[in-house]
């Protein structure tokens, strides 16, 4: 089971590394697939994921408090509303489609926006103080 979790691990990092160059594919939540099947399948790949310089700290912020980075936040958000006006403009989508489709990204747009966008500020104060 531990090398069907790692082998997950890596096809989400590299469904994420793809998502580096195209910008019609996030990156983050790859990773954060990624990191999750890693701690089920390998500690090693976890800690190393969790050790990177760009992915170590979004990653434990996550894991810690649900953090989203502003940054993030706007660019998925942004991706939604482009993807469902393009949808809606350009696919020959049945309107049951559409509207299934916009249900889903306001779902995921609520949740999105309901996690904070930075670690609270006890929490900073505590780790700057270590």
């Amino acid at each position: 089971m531990r090398a069907i979790w790692t082998g997950l691990g890596v096809l989400c990092m590299a469904v994420g590394a793809v998502g580096v160059v195209l910008p019609v594919l996030p990156t983050t939540p790859f990773v954060l697939l990624a990191a999750g099947a890693f701690a089920k399948g390998s500690p090693t790949l976890a800690a190393r994921l969790e050790a990177h310089p760009r992915f170590g700290p979004v990653l434990r912020d996550w894991r810690a408090h649900r953090v989203i980075p502003l940054h993030a936040k706007v660019i998925a958000l942004a991706m939604m509303a482009a993807a469902l006006v393009h949808l809606i403009a350009f696919a020959d989508a049945p309107l049951a489609g559409v509207a299934a489709a916009g249900g889903l990204m306001a779902a995921g747009a609520l949740f999105i926006l309901s996690c904070p966008a930075r670690v609270p500020q006890q929490e900073r104060t505590r780790h700057d103080s270590r």
